[in-house]
């Protein structure tokens, strides 16, 4: 069997990385712990067309006020490219910006969103000040939209990086995992094809220019676990993504982290001749992790008690986090009984008990 898992791993390795040849850059990350589990020419600086609206979406969300309602002023409609057909005068807020700008790929609701969130040259140093505090060194935005520019760039790592943050926002989230929506009065259907066809994908965002090619960032969850994928300039995106998707799961196996019943950690007891009582997990729990990977457990309860303490009383719960992710958790009661010390008796009270006890 094992033999045979290891031959499976190696065909998708191998399928994998002969897809992603068609890719000029390529990288499969774990979208808690920033592992990288495949990469191809993952670092070089190459153009990124409208994935750029990944970064463009995560400043005006984290700028807040998403309800506001503005009104378009023409500049925002005679930008080029793709576009959520945005009218001059007419009025709508950010967030239903937001679905034009992630949805429809609308190169005029990046420009809306620049403009209504500081103004464009504002925005854009926002979005690279943005890059820097992430650790994006080979990364600088130009614009909000992703139209070539030669100051404009990043890498496959990088702009992988930039999506499993933004993957932690809920409202970023809720948008790019969405196969449809409507907004604005606009039906909207999400052009990310992976959404229909690839089980588990929630994100993330399609691109294309002449000088860029085809650049895609997809993400997809299967067992509690994110992983966040990248080609760069790849004329067969969507079967490579599907297979390099693929490997990254492979590498996950199911392994307990508690056992009903069992020990899992002690607390402090006062006021007893017992020190600590043990704590016992409520369930038995699993999470699928990849070779290397040691989730903390979190308890929640007190950090001491005093007695007396009973046994299979509750203590509180107890998480198991990966990256910052919550994989799971349980109730956790205490293992023992502990019970307050007899007090010290008098020598008339023990010679009372003694006579007439």
């Amino acid at each position: 069997m094992k033999r045979l898992m290891c031959a499976l791993l190696l065909l998708l390795a191998l399928t994998a990385a002969a897809g992603a040849a068609n890719a000029k850059s390529a990288i499969v990350l774990d979208g808690f712990t920033g592992a990288v589990y495949f990469e191809q020419n993952a670092d070089e600086r190459l153009p990124m067309a409208s994935t750029t609206k990944i970064m463009t979406a995560i400043v005006a969300i984290e700028l807040g006020n998403l309800e506001r309602e503005y009104e378009v002023k023409r500049e925002y409609t005679l930008v080029e490219g793709t576009s959520m057909s945005l009218r001059e005068g007419e009025t709508l807020t950010i967030h239903d910006t937001l679905w034009g700008l992630l949805m429809l790929s609308g190169n005029d609701a990046a420009l809306a969103l620049a403009g209504e969130c500081g103004g464009i040259n504002n925005f854009v140093s926002k979005m690279n000040a943005k890059a820097a505090a992430l650790g994006l060194e080979n990364t600088h935005f130009d614009n909000p939209h992703g139209l070539d520019s030669e100051n404009h760039y990043t890498t496959a790592r990088e702009l992988a990086t930039l999506a499993a943050y933004a993957l932690r926002n809920e409202t970023f989230r809720e948008i790019v995992s969405a196969p449809s929506h409507t907004a604005a009065g606009r039906a909207m259907t999400n052009h990310n094809r992976l959404l229909r066809s690839y089980e588990g994908a929630c994100g993330v965002k399609t691109g294309f220019t002449r000088r860029a090619g085809r650049c895609l960032v997809s993400a997809a969850e299967r067992n509690g676990r994110r992983l966040v994928t990248v080609t760069l300039n790849d004329p067969d995106d969507w079967k490579d993504h599907a297979q390099l998707l693929d490997l990254g799961f492979s590498k996950f196996h199911e392994q307990t982290l508690q056992t009903a019943g069992e020990p899992i950690g002690a607390c402090r007891v006062y006021g007893s001749t017992a020190e600590t009582v043990p704590l016992l997990a409520g369930e038995t729990l699993t999470a699928w992790l990849a070779d290397g990977e040691t989730p903390q457990p979190v308890f929640s309860g007190r950090r001491f008690t005093y007695a007396p303490v009973f046994s299979s009383a509750r203590f509180g719960t107890v998480e198991y986090c990966l990256g910052g992710e919550v994989l799971a958790g349980g109730s956790v009661a205490y293992g023992a009984d502990a019970a307050r010390p007899r007090e010290r008796q008098s020598l008339w009270e023990r010679l009372w008990a003694f006579l007439f006890g």
